[in-house]
């Protein structure tokens, strides 16, 4: 089986996840092609491996203001079991890509230690990080002698006190140093995810996109989820991506980029400048803007990710409330043939969308996870 790509993307609620075909009965059949298939015939190529649920900020829209308890050292993976687990899924599951994420990463000690095991094991494998970015300005270097690839960096505001009213921390500064040290190392592309809230920096969009364009960073702003600690989230109280586009409208002309999406979360569009107080563009492209419409506009029908917690627990689906045990697994003294057909078994009972079978965060049937993003890894 297959699922449509480079679908286009619609307006309406019934979107693409609409378009992913019926399942195949409960249950791995014999004789399934290696991969991490799941029900629906897509195939999980993109893993995204949490090194961590610490961070050092506490961001409104995924962390209480007193932060959370902690997994255990004992309880997180360490770096030689990080090591099998990406070399199980890279040679035996056709994992192509790979995306360290937290909490933040950057609080691991061994950080640097583990991407060298990684890109010494893996000579080719894009090994990509998402990251608040304190601190980076003293890492970015030795992370790309590592073997990093390149950064992601959660940017909300260029505002000192927007940002820190939204992060509840004062570090915007040491984010911005943290941003332009990843540009100077050659972790590049260098992306940045903007969350708009409400009356909050959603008024911010235009002069945050002008900003990384000016200095050639590709931003993507993300549709608020329902992955807060504090289940705060309503449909209503979120930017949705039609309002995103009407932000930046009023400064730019967004058009489809021609490149294939292939499978990414950010819709993306070429920005050029619009002619005052009309609808005509002006100039050249001047760079790129993404939007991750994850409510509104769901891509569930060609999802390639596949998640591991920090504690080793993988989880199909970023809205899944099951998760598969792995490194009670691996340490238990399981074979790498036992362990990837663990993983295979998981991912093939992967929900059609948002943790269902069928499509709609704002569904009445819905139902949050008890992690919020921070603990998942997103």
């Amino acid at each position: 089986m297959s699922v449509q790509l480079g679908m286009p993307q619609p307006r309406a609620e019934s979107g693409p996840g609409a378009d992913v075909p019926a399942p195949q009965p409960a249950g791995r059949p014999a004789g399934m092609p290696a991969g991490l298939v799941d029900r629906y015939g897509r195939r999980a190529t993109d893993m995204r491996l949490s090194l961590t649920d610490k961070c050092n900020l506490r961001c409104s829209y995924c962390m209480p203001a007193e932060g959370l308890e902690w997994l255990s050292k004992q309880a997180v993976m360490t770096a030689e079991e990080i090591v099998r687990i990406v070399r199980i899924g890279v040679e035996q599951l056709g994992v192509r890509e790979l995306r360290l994420t937290g909490g933040e990463p950057l609080v691991r000690a061994d950080l640097l230690d583990i991407i060298s095991a990684l890109r010494q094991a893996h000579p080719d494998l894009p090994i990509s990080m998402t990251t608040n970015a304190v601190g980076l300005d003293k890492k970015a270097a030795g992370l790309k002698a590592a073997g990093l690839t390149r950064i992601n960096v959660s940017l909300d505001s260029l505002h000192e006190e927007t940002f820190t009213k939204l992060t509840r921390r004062p570090f915007l500064g040491r984010v911005l140093a943290g941003v332009d040290a990843a540009w100077a190392a050659g972790l590049g592309p260098v992306k940045l995810n903007a969350v708009l809230m409400r009356g909050i920096n959603d008024a911010e969009s235009p002069s945050l996109l002008a900003w990384a364009l000016d200095r050639g960073y590709e931003l993507r702003f993300i549709e608020q989820m329902p992955l807060d600690a504090d289940h705060g989230w309503t449909r209503r109280n979120m930017i949705t991506a039609a309002e995103i586009r009407d932000l930046l409208s009023v400064d730019y002309v967004l058009s489809a980029d021609p490149r294939e999406r292939d499978g990414a979360p950010a819709e993306r569009f070429e920005v050029r400048a619009r002619v005052p107080g009309t609808d005509q563009a002006t100039g050249p492209v001047l760079g790129t803007v993404g939007i991750i419409a994850s409510v509104t506009e769901p891509f569930c029908a060609d999802c390639r990710r596949t998640r591991i917690t920090a504690e080793g627990k993988i989880m199909s689906c970023l809205f899944s409330r099951e998760e598969t045990d792995l490194l009670g697994l691996l340490r238990g003294g399981a074979s790498d043939e036992q362990l990837a057909e663990r993983w295979q078994d998981a991912m093939w009972l992967k929900p059609k969308a948002h943790g269902m079978d069928h499509v709609g965060l704002d569904a009445p049937d819905f139902v949050q996870p008890d992690r919020s993003m921070s603990a998942i890894g997103g």
